[in-house]
């Protein structure tokens, strides 16, 4: 169950002015609040999640504990990279009104952003690729809500949302590296 809680806050707040939040709130504000978009957000979000936790019940099956500890911290500090690295679009370029082009750059968007390599590590550290799929996919759906519900809000605040997107890699970053530290200590030590 804490796998689960700690995923849903970890991917939530990740999520804020990620760039699948970004496109959502850039797709709403230009062309309307539509329930199908949040859906194949969740939807594509979900998949992302369970092919992290997948990914990491195979990982696992191979590795000692620690080396499942310390490719956990190696995540953390990509979800921080990640953060920090990749900037959202504000201005979607969306052609068309095709949900399914929408889930498409929806799902690559998602397949390696912070709130999946959140999810990985979770998964790795606490031996729940299940709970933390499932609360990585419900953080996910609120912070696609979010940027479906304060679109133009969001938008407006284009600035601030790069700055706390920044301090939230930094913070992921220094956890992945503090972390990794404090492992190598605890068994080399």
């Amino acid at each position: 169950m804490n796998a689960a809680l700690w995923a849903m806050l970890g991917c939530f707040l990740a999520g804020i002015g990620a760039r699948d939040q970004m496109l959502v709130a850039a797709l709403t504000t230009r062309l309307g609040r539509h329930g199908g978009l949040l859906m194949m957000g969740a939807i594509t979000g979900a998949l992302a999640c369970a092919f992290a936790a997948w990914f990491s019940g195979e990982m696992a099956a191979q590795m000692t504990y620690p080396a499942r500890l310390v490719l956990a911290c190696f995540a953390l500090i990509a979800a921080g990279g990640e953060a920090l690295m990749f900037r959202p679009r504000f201005k979607a370029k969306e052609p068309t009104r095709s949900l399914f082009a929408a889930a498409l750059v929806l799902l690559m968007h998602q397949a390696a952003d912070a709130a999946r390599f959140i999810v990985l590590a979770l998964a790795l550290a606490g031996d729940a690729p299940i709970p933390a799929a499932a609360g990585g996919a419900a953080g996910t759906g609120l912070a696609l809500l979010l940027g479906g519900l304060a679109s133009e809000a969001m938008l407006d605040a284009q600035g601030g949302i790069v700055q706390i997107r920044r301090w939230a890699g930094a913070v992921l970053l220094g956890l992945g590296v503090g972390l990794s530290g404090w492992i190598w200590l605890g068994f080399n030590g």
